[in-house]
């Protein structure tokens, strides 16, 4: 990231009174193979948004507990899942995707990854007529919620998570938070286009102005009732993080684990990692252990 024209548009997010409207995606599902795969070479190891994906899994992990059943509502081509669930071997996936493509690519993603404890769903998150109540000790979303159609299917969206959820079971969603200027907008699509393919570029533009707003996701996951906790980065929402209490504390082969992975990222992956964990622990959200 850009530190310095990075923190003049926080900056200016942080002043600014005006409010965007929201920009739905024109394409709903992810059918579109040139625009799916940009998307899942950045997921991947070597990818731009690998140091974000493996932020997510570690906030996952204390909210997970071995032997238990959890389901990742539009899981795409799965790099992220891979991550969560390489890191907990002892936990059972299902990725769920509206896209026949993008579980197509999740199933090669799997399939390259050697993981065994992952399956895919096909589904719409709005609904989740396949699953029946009560069926997951935790459910989770990366980076999904902005390709919902309307504030209606969010709501929709959380009430059927809220349903197949077991009692006292762990959530989280983090997604891109509406900015207030579309210049910022604009910087964050552009400010690495050199290192990333033109239509991921367009992708990403269109994924901040698809946002909700942090009123609008914080008020969507009230169904969940207490214990609702919202997390964004410091000075502007580029991410909002929501999550419920944290249901274990990471065990030492877990926190192993990940310390692996981290170390196995390039250095500027590193770096990238450290900028985003202080930009997220400026808005309040620590990272549930070390990783030194």
């Amino acid at each position: 990231m850009s530190g310095v024209n990075m923190l003049a548009h926080l900056i200016l997010e942080r002043l600014s009174v005006q409010v965007l409207p929201r920009v739905p995606e024109t394409g709903l599902v992810m059918e579109d193979l040139a625009q799916n795969e940009a998307f899942t070479l950045a997921g991947r190891e070597g990818g731009i948004l690998a140091f974000v994906y493996l932020y997510q899994a570690l906030q996952i992990i204390p909210l997970v507990r071995r032997g238990d059943r959890v389901l990742d509502l539009g899981c795409g081509p799965a790099n992220q899942l891979v991550q969560i669930a390489r890191i907990n071997p002892g936990v059972n996936f299902i990725g769920l995707d509206a896209s026949a493509e993008m579980l197509d690519r999740a199933s090669e993603t799997i399939h390259r990854s050697g993981v065994t404890n992952i399956d895919l769903a096909s589904g719409d998150m709005t609904e989740l007529a396949q699953f029946s109540d009560a069926t997951f000790d935790c459910v989770i979303s990366t980076m999904s919620l902005h390709h919902l159609p309307d504030i209606s299917a969010l709501s929709n969206t959380m009430s059927m998570a809220r349903r197949v959820l077991k009692p006292g079971g762990g959530w989280y969603f983090v997604d891109f938070g509406r900015f207030k200027r579309s210049a910022t907008q604009r910087f964050f699509a552009e400010d690495r286009r050199d290192c990333q393919p033109e239509n991921f570029t367009r992708d990403y533009f269109n994924s901040l102005r698809a946002a909700f707003s942090v009123d609008e996701l914080s008020q969507a996951v009230k169904v969940f009732g207490s214990g609702v906790t919202c997390y964004t980065t410091a000075l502007a929402p580029f991410m909002v993080i929501l999550k419920s209490g944290e249901r274990r504390k990471p065990d030492a082969t877990t926190c192993q684990a990940a310390r692996n992975m981290y170390r196995q990222m390039s250095a500027s992956q590193q770096k990238d990692f450290r900028l985003y964990a202080h930009w997220l622990r400026a808005g309040g959200l620590n990272l549930p252990f070390s990783l030194d």
